[in-house]
């Protein structure tokens, strides 16, 4: 069932295991995420897993706390006491970095008592053995785009599976989902809710079946700041930006490899069926048009506002409002400074978005 879409089941773990060792990137990836240890020792692990469990907790685990401490200056989770262990969730989340929002969230579910949840993966991405055989041995599904079929037909068609999938896996197969709030990460720092999105969950039934749980992500330090800003930049030049041939591996990495200082999450109250009576004999547009606008101003609640938010808003408007100490705004500047002077505004746009 599903077999276009699922992650692997435990009886193709194996398989996948041996497979992923004889990548020659796997032992490149490797070598970077655990510099003291030989590619064999780190090999044996992966390849002795015989469950997705197995594989998430003997290196997934390990990874992911190594890119904690290699990459941030820690990361902190609040509300997870809302969460109820014997619940299925749907965390719909605002996306800042293409793999790290859901992995630093699986660590956090773990610490908490919780299950792991399954994560929506681009078509886009998903490509190339070695991604596909990590990606799905780690509870990645894949998601089609609009620009990954070959019609609005075919997306629709694909929209009701996706509808149907996070439903089966929610309410039949038992397993929680992440998935960002709208199609690709935020790039300009304000986050919000695609309507579309929450109408592809309702396409399969009630929404409520879903147990939606709004999710804030927060880095201090956006770690494809400039890589967004040349997104940006060019769009706003010419109205058009076609991404370049590696384009997608090069921002993976750079969000996996570069600083992000803090980072915190809050899980956010989740959605209700009180919360949704007031628009429950809305027209079908309008239902999710107010549910998105619900989900927006609890993530935005949610969101922590860093010194960098402050400086960043403070250089745009020419203020000086506080709220960050001198040396916080000069390491800001000096990041600044080793911006191409060209991508400068926009970056700052990109910082002062939550604030503003």
């Amino acid at each position: 069932m599903f077999d276009d879409i699922r992650p692997y089941t435990d009886a193709e773990i194996p398989a996948a295991m041996q497979r992923l060792v004889a990548y020659p990137e796997f032992r490149v990836v490797c070598g970077y995420l655990f510099p003291d240890k030989p590619f064999a020792e780190v090999a044996a692990v992966v390849a002795s897993s015989r469950t997705v469990e197995e594989f998430q907790g003997r290196f997934m685990v390990p990874v992911v706390e190594a890119l904690m401490d290699k990459t941030t200056d820690g990361v902190t989770v609040e509300g997870m006491e809302k969460l109820d262990p014997a619940q299925r969730y749907l965390f719909v989340s605002n996306h800042r970095d293409i793999v790290m929002d859901a992995a630093f969230l699986q660590v956090l579910l773990l610490r908490a008592g919780l299950r792991t949840s399954e994560i929506t993966f681009g078509a886009n991405l998903m490509q190339g053995g070695l991604v596909v055989d990590f990606g799905k041995s780690n509870k990645m599904f894949r998601v089609e785009r609009p620009n990954t079929v070959s019609s609005p037909r075919a997306f629709l068609t694909s929209s009701v599976r996706l509808s149907e999938y996070i439903r089966w896996t929610i309410t039949g197969k038992g397993e929680s989902i992440w998935i960002a709030q709208r199609n690709g990460r935020t790039k300009d720092g304000v986050d919000a809710t695609d309507q579309g999105i929450i109408k592809m969950f309702s396409l399969a039934g009630d929404i409520l079946d879903l147990h939606i749980v709004p999710l804030a992500v927060s880095y201090e330090w956006e770690p494809c700041d400039v890589l967004k800003a040349a997104e940006l930049t060019a769009l706003e030049r010419d109205h058009y930006y076609e991404k370049k041939p590696g384009e997608d591996m090069k921002s993976i990495l750079t969000g996996v490899t570069q600083p992000k200082g803090r980072v915190h999450y809050t899980v956010c109250d989740p959605v209700t069926a009180e919360d949704l009576a007031p628009w429950q004999a809305l027209p079908v547009n309008a239902f999710c048009r107010e549910t998105a606008a619900l989900i927006d101003r609890r993530i935005r609640a949610g969101y922590r506002i860093w010194p960098n938010n402050r400086i960043a808003a403070d250089y745009l408007e020419g203020n000086s409002s506080g709220g960050y100490t001198p040396r916080e705004k000069a390491v800001f500047e000096a990041h600044l400074a080793s911006v191409p002077e060209e991508l400068q505004n926009t970056v700052l746009k990109i910082y002062a978005g939550p604030l503003l």
